[in-house]
């Protein structure tokens, strides 16, 4: 049987006390895809001088690169 530290949520999705976890609040900024996208399958983010590309791929997934 595998040990468990005591916030470690095991892989059927419930704590060691039998209990369904709670979420933390979050203070991330949370951006829609859609917007950030504008509506096009790539863009470009200039970050301090470099240029990464944004592209979604024929899978509907997200793919960074520089």
């Amino acid at each position: 049987m595998d040990e468990y530290l005591p916030h470690q949520v095991p892989s059927h999705g419930m704590t060691t006390t039998g209990r369904e976890p709670t979420k933390a609040p979050t203070s991330v900024p949370r951006l829609n895809s859609k917007e950030l996208m504008q509506h096009s399958r790539e863009v470009e983010i200039d970050h301090e001088g470099r240029i990464y590309r944004l592209r979604v791929t024929q899978l509907n997934k997200l793919i960074l690169t520089a």
